[in-house]
């Protein structure tokens, strides 16, 4: 690879890290302000450890496994880092299944917040489809599987089942992630839960929300160790803002409308990939920093306004 092509996918991994990361972010913040100063600073150091090399560290592996269950966890770990043609083989004919189950993972994520959660309405139509549509969620989620897993029977019925465990795993994220909303308020009012409960559960949601990074860090590039380095530096980041800048963060309101439109041309790119559609390894990157760049134009411009009032 060429130094300014690894040089742009680390960074498009980062920026992709740091805005599919606020939400966590925030959550971060509000619940550390309720704990006492000993507690914030043993998770502010040991969840760097956990979340940054211990999670954003195994999962990019575990995935590189489960695409590739002949290879054993050893050899998954190793084949990460090999130049063995044997390897490398291995590694190419799995490729579909762990793209296409990736690509179904982040339009689920997309449509989900197009659909039902609650926005900064950044485009037109964003308001009607959420106010007037919203139950039509589950429908399109469902026909665009069902569509994906009758092409995918016919090219490679791996590629099938690799969709479907797509899906499972943004339901698995996703329950995680609702239970997280309902307990904030919970961690934050302080009802009986000890400085520990708190940490051990942010420690959870901060797992749970790092596999939305991870996922669609395999749209940039399926080099593990770029993954490590271009998520590793965006969670530290996130981590940074979690301590000092939080509330000037969350000001810039479209950045999570960026971040969304960004997991959707991610995965349409993973699937159109997964099909054999050739898509240039810059895309991915370059789509990343237009669409994140416009959001927050959009959002400081909006800012400005509202300052001079």
């Amino acid at each position: 690879m060429e130094l300014g092509f690894l040089i742009l996918t680390a960074l498009g991994l980062m920026l992709f890290e740091i805005i599919t990361s606020l939400d966590n972010a925030v959550i971060n913040a509000d619940v550390l302000r309720t704990m006492s100063k000993r507690a914030r600073k043993w998770f502010l150091f040991w969840g760097i450890i956990i979340a940054v090399f211990l999670i954003r560290g195994i999962l990019p592996f575990v995935i590189i496994w489960a695409a590739n269950p002949g290879l054993g966890p050893v050899e998954a770990f190793t084949a990460s880092f090999s130049s063995d043609p044997i390897v490398a083989e291995s590694m190419e004919l799995s490729k579909p299944i762990l793209l296409v189950g990736g690509g179904v993972f982040l339009l689920f994520l997309f449509f989900h917040w197009l659909f039902i959660e609650p926005k900064h309405y950044g485009l037109i139509g964003e308001k009607k489809i959420h106010s007037d549509y919203g139950i039509w969620f589950y429908a399109v989620i469902s026909v665009l599987l069902a569509a994906i897993v009758w092409f995918a029977i016919n090219k490679n019925p791996f590629m099938a089942f690799g969709a479907v465990v797509g899906s499972t795993a943004f339901f698995i994220t996703h329950g995680f992630k609702e239970n997280a909303a309902e307990h904030e308020k919970r961690m934050i009012g302080g009802e009986g839960m000890t400085d520990m409960s708190k940490i051990l559960y942010l420690e959870v949601i901060d797992a749970t929300f790092s596999i939305d990074g991870v996922i669609g860090a395999f749209a940039f590039t399926l080099s593990v160790p770029l993954i490590l380095i271009g998520n590793g530096i965006g969670a530290l980041v996130v981590r940074e803002l979690t301590i000092h800048n939080i509330e000037r963060v969350k000001k810039y309101k479209y950045l999570k409308n960026g971040a969304m439109y960004s997991v959707f041309f991610l995965g349409v790119i993973m699937i159109v990939d997964s099909f054999g559609v050739h898509v240039p390894q810059f895309i991915s990157p370059v789509v990343t920093f237009i669409v994140i760049a416009y959001f927050f134009m959009k959002s400081k411009k909006e800012l400005v306004a509202e300052n001079k009032k």
